[in-house]
């Protein structure tokens, strides 16, 4: 019988241990927001050159600014993105599908499907599609950036209806700071 109580006693510890890590209010700082689920099909999709999709999945204002996401698939000989940094966010990459030729610093890496790459704040970087692949890329940031009105900024120039002036403008509103890298342009042939 004491063996019972024992059982019944620590079982009850732990359910109310467990439903204090539930309660919001001990999770002090902790970014908080509701579940996401966003169909393929509600999805918007922009472009911000030929042959380049930009699927936008969750910006910070959907996540409380846990985390921005989208998808970039990329086909072969797109020019990808020029080499730029984030002073706040660190940027993360998961080849879903196909090799993603990346610029890290003064370094460049091939990554193929299953691979994964963490950029941090303020480390140049430059991303696009490798030579003779398609890249299907899942891109992440943390902390979330408000980064989907910066794609339709890219897709408003793509189409003509923005002045490409207005991206350079909006660096510091977008925490996107681009740089020259003679290596980056090289490797894609500019």
């Amino acid at each position: 019988m004491r063996l019972s109580a024992l059982i019944k006693a620590r079982l009850q510890e732990r359910l109310i241990l467990s439903a204090s890590l539930l309660n919001t209010e001990n999770q002090g700082d902790a970014t908080m927001f509701d579940p996401i689920l966003l169909r393929a099909a509600d999805a918007e999709i922009v472009s911000d050159a030929p042959g380049s999709e930009i699927t936008l999945l969750a910006d910070s204002d959907t996540t409380d600014g846990g985390f921005t996401a989208n998808r970039a698939t990329l086909k072969d000989g797109v020019f990808g993105t020029p080499a730029h940094f984030h002073t706040r966010a660190t940027e993360f990459f998961f080849v879903l599908e196909g090799k993603l030729q990346v610029l890290v610093e003064e370094t460049l890496h091939t990554l193929e499907k299953g691979d994964f790459l963490a950029v941090p704040p303020k480390v140049p970087h430059a991303f696009g599609p490798a030579t003779g692949s398609d890249a299907d890329v899942l891109v992440t940031f943390t902390p979330g950036m408000a980064r989907f009105d910066y794609y339709r900024l890219l897709d408003r120039v793509a189409r003509g209806e923005a002045d490409p002036s207005e991206i350079a403008a909006s660096s510091k509103q977008y925490d996107n700071h681009y740089v020259d890298s003679p290596i980056w342009r090289a490797a894609r042939g500019q």
